[in-house]
């Protein structure tokens, strides 16, 4: 806990009534708890009513997701008030309920408790008529509190059991429709890195309590800040990144992942949006525990990397909106971790914020963007730029990405930003070097060249205001990336010239597409590679229940 509530406590203390005093110095850490605590309530009031359209039931339960916002809301504003800490455990033996109040999780507890509202509002006219739309909102209710539970989590305990009971939940969510094979062949799969992650995630708690003597998760980070690199820790950092690489379907376990489109809209919305973070969100919660693990970061930067590359080219090509959107999930959790494996975690943080946003709203809009893009004149055909044009493209990307980084860095101090920070910005900037070889192109007008230009400069100004804004928010309580060594520095080598030589493939792929090769390279993509269906076939007939 903070200073000032030592000092409180001290003060009271010295006066008569102690007990009292230091349970009303205590009480503002607890209520983030009533978040989930309502929404339970609300869940156990929809399984008693689990048919057609409870209509007071439905109420009830959105009311419950907007009560579990107000309270994260409140819990910023605690936040503000009395400063980070730690409530008193609820429990027994370090076994029990206690809330962590501080920058990372009132973050989450932001995000998890707004977009968990906007997807039981939509829910409740998407599943309109459903036979058994009581059951799924209670479902989709229990998600949203165990997800909760998760993400302000003070000790060991709580943690572990709050991600065992979001992946119940979420079971049961993607298997509203049983009777579909797919639906199946993702939950059970599902099931199965769930099981091996929550064994992973039970087994690294247990190293890390015995390793500090406490489950209090605030603890176990202030210990580990010292240094003291035993093979309890290291070994406990490893099976985090293992709970964490399964939790977010990295390659080659991200099959499930894009097989979840059985499942209604509502769902997607809230595991591409939220539970899907969580993996990320363990290894930033316990950032100063993975700092002792060089050689796991390593690991994790590479698994990441290759995920987001990998990702991302499938991503390109899928025809239906949704998988595409799937997929741009899977390279996204992949740059996610590739943040982490870079030590960069108020980033990380920032990148599963800003994803989150994005995703569940184009989840929740696809079918209206489809309509309104079928509706859409086509006025000619498409700007496609030459060679000299993305390579003057990169060059101009380069040169504003050096200009508007320098500027921060005169405003805020070089020494402030880690080569790690500045290898992702040069990875982000090739998104801007796509956009501006469209406005370079021969064929595009002036306008565009104009517009593509001044996006670049504000997406670049954009990066280094955001990542400034995102270590300042998180400073004590996310440690800043150690200084690189010859590992990580190759490492960042291999990652900047990695996206670089996609992104100059990508610009340049409308030029070859109709070669031959091109096209049989495309099939190849849509299909994954097949890593998935081999990764079936490796798991045989279990994916999929025999039928009786």
């Amino acid at each position: 806990m903070n200073n000032a509530f030592f000092q409180h406590q001290r003060i009271c203390y010295s006066q008569s009534h102690r007990t009292r005093c230091w349970r009303i110095a205590l009480l503002p850490y607890y209520a983030p708890l009533a978040a989930p605590l309502l929404l339970l309530l609300a869940a156990s009031i929809c399984f008693a009513r689990p048919g057609r359209r409870p209509r007071a039931v439905l109420i009830l339960a959105e009311g419950a997701a907007l009560g579990s916002l107000l309270v994260a809301i409140a819990s910023l504003v605690l936040l503000v008030l009395f400063g980070a800490g730690t409530s008193a455990l609820i429990g027994w033996a370090g076994v029990g309920l206690s809330a962590r109040l501080d920058a990372v999780s009132v973050a989450m507890l932001l995000l998890v408790a707004f977009t968990g509202w906007i997807v039981v509002r939509y829910s409740r006219t998407y599943l309109d008529g459903e036979d058994r739309q009581g059951a799924f909102t209670g479902w989709l209710c229990s998600a949203l509190a165990a997800v909760l539970l998760f993400v302000q989590a003070g000790n060991l305990v709580q943690l572990a059991a709050a991600w065992f009971s979001a992946s119940v939940a979420l079971h049961h969510l993607l298997l509203f429709y049983p009777q579909r094979m797919a639906a199946q062949r993702a939950a059970r799969k599902k099931q199965l890195f769930s099981v091996v992650g929550a064994t992973a995630l039970t087994s690294a708690a247990a190293l890390a309590a015995l390793w500090a003597g406490t489950t209090d998760i605030a603890g176990i980070n202030a210990l580990a800040r010292s240094g003291d690199a035993s093979w309890t820790i290291v070994a406990a950092a490893a099976l985090f990144a293992l709970a964490a690489l399964l939790k977010s379907a990295q390659f080659p376990t991200h099959g499930w992942l894009t097989e979840v489109m059985e499942a209604p809209t509502p769902v997607s919305a809230l595991l591409h949006a939220g539970v899907i973070n969580a993996g990320g969100f363990l290894l930033i919660r316990f950032a100063d525990v993975m700092l002792l693990a060089p050689g796991i970061l390593a690991l994790l930067a590479m698994i990441g990397g290759f995920t987001a590359l990998f990702g991302a080219l499938v991503m390109l090509t899928q025809p239906a909106v949704k998988t595409s959107l799937a997929w741009s999930t899977v390279a996204q959790m992949g740059f996610m971790i590739l943040q982490c494996g870079l030590a960069l975690f108020p980033l990380a943080l920032l990148h599963i914020i800003a994803h989150s946003l994005y995703k569940a709203h184009a989840f929740l809009a696809s079918g209206g963007a489809v309509e309104q893009v079928a509706g859409t004149r086509r006025p000619g055909p498409v700007a496609v730029p030459d060679g000299p044009a993305v390579g003057k493209a990169f060059l101009i990307a380069l040169a504003i990405y050096a200009t508007i980084g320098a500027v921060f860095g005169l405003l805020f101090g070089f020494e402030h930003k880690s080569p790690q920070a500045l290898a992702l910005g040069a990875i982000l900037i090739f998104g801007v070097a796509y956009l501006l070889a469209q406005g370079l192109a021969d064929a595009a007008p002036r306008p565009l060249t104009r517009k593509t230009a001044l996006y670049s400069c504000l997406a670049a100004a954009g990066y280094f205001a955001l990542q400034t804004a995102a270590e300042w928010l998180t400073a004590g309580v996310l440690p800043q990336p150690p200084a690189p060594g010859r590992l990580e520095w190759t490492l960042m080598g291999l990652a900047v010239l990695s996206f670089g030589l996609v992104a100059i493939a990508q610009a340049l792929f409308p030029l070859w597409a109709s070669h031959p090769a091109a096209a049989g390279l495309r099939v190849h993509l849509s299909n994954g590679l097949y890593a998935n269906t081999l990764f079936d076939r490796v798991l045989g007939g279990w994916v999929v229940r025999k039928p009786s």
